[in-house]
């Protein structure tokens, strides 16, 4: 106003150019209250749309009306114009613009909604997602205990009649181990340490049942001890590697457990067997043990998770994990 007032040769103050400026976008901003509120009484959906068009039409003219009473109010005088004169000018000058500044925030209000509602959608969508991963996760979880203690107890079955001393000890090392998994079955996630502490108690259960015929090696960096691992996640591999690489073998066996940090930041779990290890044109995928560790890992870490199989260094299988810290 200031600028193209003094460019037509009719220069004004910059207090005429404020207040007149301010008098016509604060009286707009006073009436966009009601305006939002209208919108909001009447969101799209909430009547046919013919109806609204024809209610924001009505309700933008009254906008426009009393933007132009309110605005000769406040500006007469200032210009030695009467509040008549103002207001007729007012009616030919503002009276469209008005009604489209009206129309500018009622699609401004509904497009705000639409977004919060977008947002709120997602949000449920994403709290529906996590809540049937953690009763998946879950599920898993119940499904690998019951297998687990099925082939305890076949083990302990088959040690009764052979030494019923060690059968004896072998029942109380896997009420205490039962008691430690009951204990931490709602955490998907514990430190390496309590994992091997865990896998250990079990272990304990294999050597009875194996009179000497197994061996467990060590190869964890003390470093990785306090990193989180998901729960239960070595013991259906070590499971796996007894009853399939070493149960059925003459020989005896050896477990190797190994935990490293990687040179790209993550965690590296391997267990490995001397056994009969596996034909590479015939991966092993079937399972509860394996099967149920992949969807495990899928659930907790995505595709940044991974469990693969190689071949061992003395001939039996190594399985290799590889999760992000």
């Amino acid at each position: 106003m200031y600028l193209t007032q003094a460019k037509v040769g009719s220069p004004v103050s910059w207090q005429f150019a404020l207040s007149r400026s301010l008098a016509d976008w604060y009286t707009f901003a006073l009436l966009s209250v009601p305006a939002i509120v209208l919108a909001g009484r009447f969101p799209l959906g909430s009547a046919p749309l013919r109806l609204l068009v024809i209610l924001h039409l009505l309700a933008s003219l009254v906008f426009s009306l009393v933007w132009m009473l309110l605005r000769a109010g406040l500006t007469v005088g200032l210009d030695g114009t009467s509040f008549a004169e103002t207001l007729r000018y007012a009616l030919v000058a503002t009276l469209v613009f008005n009604m489209l500044v009206y129309w500018v925030i009622v699609v401004a209000t509904h497009a705000a909604d639409l977004y919060r509602q977008g947002r709120e959608r997602e949000r449920r969508e994403l709290e529906l997602e996590r809540r049937l991963a953690e009763a998946r996760l879950r599920a898993l979880q119940m499904q690998l205990n019951p297998h687990f203690l099925f082939n305890a107890l076949h083990g302990v079955s088959a040690l009764m009649y052979r030494d019923v001393d060690a059968a004896d000890t072998m029942l109380v090392r896997l009420s205490e181990l039962l008691r430690e998994a009951l204990h931490r079955t709602d955490e998907p996630w514990v430190p390496l340490r309590d994992e091997l502490s865990f896998l250990e108690r079990y272990l304990a259960i294999e050597l009875i049942r194996f009179s000497g015929r197994l061996t467990v090696r060590r190869e964890v960096d003390q470093g990785t001890l306090e990193l989180r691992v998901p729960n239960l996640i070595l013991q259906p591999l070590v499971e796996n590697a007894i009853k399939h690489g070493i149960e059925s073998e003459a020989r005896p066996g050896v477990i190797t457990l190994r935990a490293h940090t990687t040179e790209t930041g993550g965690l590296r779990l391997e267990v490995e067997d001397n056994g009969r290890g596996y034909d590479p044109e015939k991966p092993v995928t079937s399972g509860i043990g394996l099967a149920n560790c992949r969807d495990r890992l899928e659930q907790l870490y995505g595709n940044r998770a991974s469990l693969e199989l190689h071949p061992g260094q003395d001939g039996g299988l190594r399985v290799v994990l590889e999760l992000p810290i």
